[in-house]
């Protein structure tokens, strides 16, 4: 596993799903996870011995580190984060991936989220990473068979959980939203639930997408945003609202300003 697979762990859902492309070549499904369309069966890779001891050292200072965050919020956008009486489809930027495992476990506990993961070597590592931040994974796809990687998200939501896509991802262009995710919440007839972090401090690497990385101790303005099924009736005017609401709600510049602090 590179270090640059390490973020994808957290909220990898390939987001060109309505494209028919950008999946690993592999067509497996965990036999946890609740569908009822599994592909046809190929062996799904695990991770084992030593390498489950480096994830969890790695897992458990990831976990140090974003405790160490001062998240604050608004009011209004905390009800929007723990609203759990419904699945939804949780949407941020690819290079905000490092908040993604942090939010779930301060605003989402109780209710199972998962993230699409190839059935292959590579995806046993990030399926291990998962499961040792306390999230899911749906195992295996297709860049052939995007049809049948929505259906098996889709199925997740109407089983009663949350999943979790990067717009922009895996590959960008940067902060450019591909219809991947409207997709699969307008299928499942599910909110989308818009992340939004902002840093206070934070290293940006010079990746494609920029990936930020807030320093220990440091404060992150967060906001959740819904978006009702109503505002995804209409693919290429939920696909704007989407792109628009995700700019207005990650600004690149250090946060300002103070809300509730938690």
């Amino acid at each position: 596993m590179t270090p640059a697979s390490v973020p994808d762990a957290i909220w990898a859902v390939n987001s060109s799903l309505g494209a028919h492309r950008g999946f690993p070549e592999n067509r497996t499904v965990d036999s946890s996870v609740p569908t009822s369309a599994a592909p046809s069966a190929a062996p799904v890779h695990r991770v084992q011995g030593w390498q489950r001891a480096v994830l969890w050292t790695l897992g458990r200072v990831l976990r140090i580190w974003g405790a160490t965050l001062r998240f604050e919020t608004t009011p209004a956008s905390l009800r929007q984060l723990t609203k759990t009486d419904e699945p939804v489809a949780m949407v941020l930027w690819h290079n905000r991936l490092f908040l993604g495992a942090e939010i779930f476990r301060r605003f989402r506990q109780g209710r199972p989220v998962y993230a699409l993961v190839s059935a292959s070597k590579d995806g046993a590592w990030l399926a291990a990473f998962f499961a040792m931040a306390g999230l899911r994974t749906v195992r295996g796809s297709s860049s052939q068979h995007g049809r049948e990687a929505a259906l098996l998200l889709v199925n997740v939501l109407k089983a009663g959980n949350d999943i979790g896509i990067t717009p922009d991802g895996p590959r960008g262009p940067r902060y450019e939203v591909k219809p991947g995710g409207l997709v699969v919440a307008r299928r499942a007839q599910v909110p989308i639930l818009l992340l939004g972090g902002t840093f206070d401090s934070a290293w940006v690497l010079g990746s494609w997408d920029r990936f930020c990385i807030p320093k220990p101790f440091s404060r992150v303005r967060v906001t959740g945003e819904l978006i009702s099924v109503d505002q995804l009736a209409d693919r290429a005017a939920g696909t704007d609202l989407i792109a628009r609401r995700l700019a207005a709600i990650n600004d690149d510049r250090p946060a300002a300003g103070a809300g509730v602090v938690l």
